[in-house]
């Protein structure tokens, strides 16, 4: 058996350091190679980074929440056979945490013994009073598997303290925690809850709390909300869906907003730009390349849809559909995660009726949508129903004016509600 240390690897893009966000594995563990065996957050992601070889795991470098430089200790790993220890190995490392007992068919000193067995109550539930591992979204830790057979056996996750890595809930947790009787019972009566607990804020929450403070603090924000009658736009939708859904696939709102977003900053290229505030420079850019808000288990993240101005509807369809899905599933690349020159953010069917959202800095502007509902419009004889969308849009008032803000909000209504302008206005370039 011999025991290989490895270093944290270069992830690119410049990065020097990484945040560990949670650990996959823990000591005692077996892996193989290429398994996840963590997740690091830099500036740019949430990458996980996979085992480099086949073993069992004998110590880990840091906790979750810890900043470990590229280059750094990550974790030791006890391999089959005569296998020469790596570089890492020969360097000074950290003193290691207690390596664990070993296995039953390891060769050991006399004195250690094999560390029996957990005992099904202690993955019960820890005490009150312990802290329950949280994910950025502030879900008990748990895989997807974890979470649909506790639905199936009536287990509420936030109830269990998981004895998993960073945490995590496990299966034996289930298992442990219905064997104590704790599963919840049909038309059970309701209970006191007196437990608190501290959440800590690491990964990629951390990410989003450092950015949303730097944009409040840095920019001053004003609000434009204004009602959009959309019936023109979803009857072109619902009917471009019918004719071309099966081989082009299905068309959302997100397209039309975009297509109508890029028609308008032509007329207003200081909305679609960035701000160097210390160096006092406005940078305009030709290019849209459009953020877009996604919630992910991990938290908010943005999503850059590059050269959005060259894109069709179903184009930009298919690729916000790409760029979603990798990033919920946190495989998303570093680079299709930086460069926005414009964001849009939408609560989806959640969507409120009016919302103010902090703009992406370095831009200068962001655009909210909020949901569609049907309501009373006057059309000058009579209340109308007529389904209606407010946008709501915020401005860096260090460089943008109410008055072209509002310019710029008023041709995006007048595209989105006569969606025909869209098109005569593209092929009139």
């Amino acid at each position: 058996m011999t025991e290989q240390s490895f270093k944290l690897p270069d992830i690119g893009e410049g990065i020097t350091e990484a945040e560990l966000s949670e650990w996959l594995v823990k000591v005692g563990d077996e892996v193989r190679e290429d398994d996840p065996i963590c997740e690091v957050t830099t500036d740019k992601a949430t990458v996980e980074i996979p085992a480099a070889a086949t073993g069992r795991v004998t110590w880990v470098g840091g906790e979750a929440g810890d900043v470990l430089a590229v280059g750094s200790e990550l974790i030791r790993i006890e391999t089959d056979g005569d296998v020469a220890p790596s570089e890492e190995s020969e360097e000074p490392a950290p003193e290691p945490a207690p390596k664990p007992e070993p296995e039953p068919d390891t060769p050991a000193k006399p004195e250690k013994q094999p560390e029996p067995p957990a005992k099904p109550a202690r993955r019960a539930q820890a005490p009150a009073s312990a802290t329950m591992a949280r994910n950025a979204a502030g879900r008990p830790l748990a895989a997807p598997s974890v979470r649909g057979r506790a639905l199936e056996m009536g287990i509420d996750l936030r109830q269990l303290r998981g004895t998993g890595p960073a945490g995590r809930i496990l299966h034996e947790d289930l298992d442990a925690y219905a064997e104590s009787g704790g599963a919840a019972a049909p038309g059970s009566g309701l209970r006191r809850r007196d437990t608190t607990e501290e959440v800590r804020i690491t990964g990629v929450r951390r990410k989003i709390s450092e950015r949303m403070s730097l944009a409040k603090a840095r920019i001053p924000h004003f609000s434009i909300i204004e009602e959009v009658e959309v019936d023109a736009l979803e009857d072109l939708r619902a009917s471009l869906n019918a004719r071309f859904a099966d081989n082009r696939g299905k068309l959302t709102l997100l397209p039309f907003v975009i297509r109508a977003l890029s028609e308008a900053v032509l007329d207003h290229p200081e909305i679609n730009a960035h701000f160097d505030d210390e160096a006092s420079v406005v940078t305009r850019h030709a290019a849209l390349h459009c953020g877009i808000a996604t919630q992910t288990d991990t938290g908010l993240m943005v999503p850059v849809l590059q050269h959005a101005e060259a894109m069709d509807l179903w184009e930009a369809a298919r690729d916000i559909r790409r760029l979603s899905d990798t990033a919920r599933a946190r495989r998303i690349a570093p680079e299709n995660l930086s460069g926005s020159t414009i964001t849009i953010t939408s609560l989806g069917p959640l969507g409120a009726l009016a919302t103010t959202p902090i703009i992406n800095h370095p831009e200068v502007a962001i655009v909210g949508i909020n949901k569609i509902a049907v309501r009373p419009v006057w059309d000058g004889h009579a209340f109308q129903p007529r389904r209606v969308m407010n946008l709501s849009c915020s401005f860096d008032h260090r460089v943008v004016d109410g008055w072209v803000a509002a310019e710029f909000v008023a041709k995006l209504k007048a595209l989105l509600e006569t969606p025909a302008m869209l098109w005569m206005e593209w092929r009139d370039d």
